[in-house]
């Protein structure tokens, strides 16, 4: 039996599923929980009937992109081990970028079933699991302080008479700063790579993903002009997915020039 048949094996998906179940129907107490205590305060009911609506509609085009995510990984690490990770607390960028560092680290070419060995895959799942992990410890003692300090207005005193800036900017611009830094890593090494080949055609993983990544841009700034010219907020729900799909697509056409 292949790696990559037992990674798709009944008990994998049965455990996966379990697990995923679970949570699901964690999300479906909190979202009653959360109808009912809206109904005990005097909310419209009318209006939470039309939050639920258009949050559901509007979940659905960003969950494009976590299928993508998916579907990429499905191929090397099988289909139950990707859904769980992005059906719980996984994210998209993160674990497409870890699974790569990590089967770079123990030796594979790269994210590929006809490498992958149970070695491998299960220092790539522990490596996905264990890095983020740690945003859910942190929470359990920072959560409160750090929350409190995000609701204090700008300017407010402390009991000794200093101001307290609101940190309520901090997160958007760490998140920023965080990608700006991996798109430099991993362009920079493309460019390296590129480079130091001895043609331009020569191998067409040297200009593929750089090519791939100017498309991938290109659609984003698109969907973005689109945003801030016609004022439509809801692009935003699905610039990220559709930039991939964009970048996919143009990753297969411009593979068959290599």
């Amino acid at each position: 039996m292949s790696i990559l048949s037992q990674l798709n094996s009944p008990v994998i998906y049965l455990i996966c599923g379990c697990i995923v179940l679970f949570v699901a129907l964690v999300c479906v107490v909190f979202a009653v929980r959360a109808y009912r205590a809206g109904k005990a305060i005097g909310m419209d009911v009318t209006k939470m009937k039309r939050a639920i609506v258009a949050s559901a509609t509007f979940a659905v085009l960003p969950s494009v992109g976590i299928l993508l995510g998916v579907i990429a990984l499905s191929g090397s690490l099988g289909t139950p081990w990707p859904w769980l990770r992005l059906s719980v607390i996984g994210a998209l960028h993160y674990e497409t970028q870890v699974a790569e560092a990590a089967a770079e680290a123990v030796g594979l070419p790269g994210l590929s079933a006809t490498h992958m060995t149970a070695e491998a895959f299960t220092t790539i799942a522990l490596l996905m699991s264990v890095c983020i992990m740690w945003g859910m410890v942190f929470c359990l003692f920072s959560l409160k302080a750090y929350t409190g300090r995000l609701n204090r207005p700008a300017g407010t005193k402390d009991s000794v008479g200093k101001k307290k800036n609101s940190l309520s900017g901090f997160g958007d611009i760490a998140m920023t700063a965080m990608f700006i830094g991996l798109v430099s890593a991993y362009i920079g090494s493309y460019l390296g790579i590129f480079a130091s080949s001895q043609g331009l055609f020569s191998f067409r993983g040297t200009w593929l993903p750089l090519a791939v990544a100017l498309v991938g841009a290109a659609a984003m700034w698109v969907f973005l002009q689109i945003r801030d010219r016609r004022q439509a907020a809801w692009v935003d729900s699905f610039s990220i997915a559709g930039s991939m799909l964009i970048a996919m697509t143009a990753a297969i056409f411009l593979g068959r020039l290599g």
